[in-house]
């Protein structure tokens, strides 16, 4: 299946216009609205969508997908892998690195860097636990004596995302993460295999005691790629910011494709938590860049002259969905028709009209809408009903037994009242209204929920321990096919896997391993289809959305297109209009 034709008529231009005199700053620079600090630097461990997004312009991958085509393109590599099948079923997937790429210190990026960045993703103490399922299919690497270039990544298995997977991590240079050669002692076989005694080797633990550490996630000294950015600045709170590099390696090639279009001599990423605030500062001019405005912020817009004349606007679907998730670990949730009763709360309609002004469509499942074929829209989704609510509690054995308004239930010997612990993270004023709008329905039905709001990175610790009863969640998507695994597969729920959620069994765990290597794109619909009725069944989540994305970038910017792919912008692309 070619990425590029899961989406049609979903890439937006934004319009180039002439720059007023409206910001003093530097035309040079470009200053990004971003909500919360990212989670951290490092581009293998990093797991929130504004730490991925700044890495890129830091660090470069084999492979990534083009902003406007959807298609895979070569960055290190010369070209998309050979992809080959091997008779014992598995495969093969070869690659050339580009003679052009050169790490800072001038040395030519090899093969070798690839197979080091490898093994550090395949260390078992490193802490990038949600991603490692996507890099499993790898079992070993082939070199060549006559081109140092030239690599094959060999697979004992066949794998769905085989090529996107192959190329889409940010190659380190080992010289600066690696200095005393600690990788060096085991291949990338041996890392692939179940030797459990690798766990407790003091090379393995001492590299990832490093590689973990903070200052590879936020000091400038140890973060280094090859990417056309240096990081020169986190202010926490404030701001991040990126220097364009002189000289850098990839200028030779601007203009071949969106990553090797690098134009602002800096990159600043500004903190503003509260989005009200944000937009002033925008409007100001002290913002160049803004997504995800308010909805209602953002349909009022065009009543501003002043914005109309200084800010162009785009409104491409999102490669996202939002749902709430259940602990399904925790009792009160532990019976079906409990979770079923909640998604019956849920006036997802109203929440999508009331805060998202109708900028999204409801979902069913986590396959994005777009994705026509694996979409399974025989699934109807639960209706409305505190009525039906009500019903399924008392069926599950809660009533409420004392007169209070709250509705209990005898656990561990102890009448408990329900309650519902509700987490957001801090800013997000969607989310709160959306998850206020549960709370009030929650009360007609004898359900007490209580709203609160948390740092995003306590937010998102809390879900990586299971710390948590329900919380607003939200996943970005890519423009390929869907392995489950991170998010819904059992071994996803223990070591801060993405499974925060708890969900699946032995008969799931099944189909989601049967959906990865089942490379017939309907044999693979089928399966698809067959998970989002389990989940729909289940309800771990309750699926709430797609949203539109919300953007605004300054016409001072030339070059500024937005897409579908998160963050809705190739921010490093943009030229000041001359």
């Amino acid at each position: 299946m070619k990425t590029g034709t899961i989406i049609t008529g979903l890439i937006t231009l934004i319009g180039i216009g002439c720059s007023s005199d409206y910001s003093k700053k530097s035309t040079n620079e470009v200053t990004i609205h971003e909500l919360s600090d990212a989670e951290m630097l490092n581009p293998i461990n990093v797991n929130d969508n504004a730490g991925r997004c700044i890495v890129k312009n830091i660090y470069q991958s084999l492979l990534d997908f083009d902003f406007t085509t959807l298609e895979l393109i070569p960055i290190l590599a010369e070209s998309r892998p050979l992809i080959e099948k091997t008779p014992d079923g598995g495969m093969t997937l070869t690659y050339r690195i580009r003679p052009e790429a050169k790490w800072d210190n001038g040395k030519q990026i090899t093969a070798k860097d690839v197979e080091f960045t490898l093994k550090v993703i395949k260390n078992p103490k490193v802490n990038n636990q949600p991603n490692k399922p996507f890099y499993e299919f790898i079992n070993d690497i082939q070199f060549y004596d006559d081109d140092p270039l030239k690599f094959t990544l060999i697979s004992k298995t066949v794998y769905i995302l085989a090529e996107p997977s192959s190329g889409d991590y940010g190659i380190l240079p080992s010289y600066v993460y690696d200095p005393k050669g600690l990788m060096e002692k085991f291949t990338i076989k041996q890392l692939s295999s179940t030797d459990s005694s690798l766990v407790n080797d003091p090379n393995i633990n001492a590299f990832a005691k490093d590689f973990n550490s903070p200052k590879r996630s936020r000091e400038k000294e140890f973060i280094s790629g090859s990417g056309a950015y240096n990081f020169s600045e986190w202010a926490t709170g404030q701001r991040i910011v990126l220097t364009k590099k002189q000289n850098w390696w990839g200028d030779k090639l601007a203009g071949k494709n969106c990553y090797y279009d690098a134009y602002p001599d800096k990159l600043i990423y500004q903190t503003v938590n509260d989005q009200t605030s944000a937009l002033v500062s925008l409007k100001a001019g002290n913002l160049d860049v803004m997504r995800s405005i308010k909805p209602k912020d953002f349909v009022d817009l065009p009543n501003s002259a002043k914005f109309q004349e200084n800010f162009n606007t785009a409104t491409p679907m999102m490669l996202a969905y939002n749902y709430f998730g259940i602990n399904t670990a925790l009792k009160k949730f532990s019976d079906k028709k409990v979770r079923v009763a909640l998604a019956h709360l849920c006036d997802v309609d109203k929440m999508i009209k009331v805060c998202m002004y109708d900028l999204a469509e409801r979902v069913v499942g986590p396959v994005h809408p777009s994705m026509k074929k694996s979409y399974n829209n025989a699934i109807i989704p639960y209706d409305f009903s505190i009525e039906k609510a009500k019903q399924l509690l008392e069926e599950a054995g809660w009533k409420d037994t004392d007169g209070n308004g709250l509705i209990d239930k005898v656990i561990d010997g102890k009448k408990t009242d329900f309650t519902i612990n509700f987490t957001v993270n801090s800013g997000n004023d969607i989310r709160k209204q959306m998850a206020l709008l549960f709370q009030e329905e929650a009360r007609k039905a004898g359900i007490e929920v209580n709203v609160s709001q948390q740092d995003w990175s306590v937010y998102l610790n809390n879900q990586k321990k299971h710390n948590f009863e329900m919380f607003f969640g939200g996943w970005v998507n890519s423009p390929i096919p869907n392995d489950f695994k991170q998010v819904f597969h059992t071994e996803s729920i223990l070591n801060e896997g993405s499974n925060y959620v708890s969900f699946g069994n032995s008969k799931t765990d099944a189909l989601i391993d049967s959906i990865k290597v089942e490379l017939d794109e309907d044999k693979r619909a089928v399966l698809d289809k067959r998970l989002q009725q389990i989940l729909h069944d289940e309800v771990p989540y309750i699926f709430i959305c797609a949203p539109t994305e919300r953007i605004a970038i300054n016409k001072k910017f030339a070059n500024a297109k937005a897409s579908v792919m998160r963050p809705g912008y190739w921010e490093a692309g943009f030229k000041a209009v001359e």
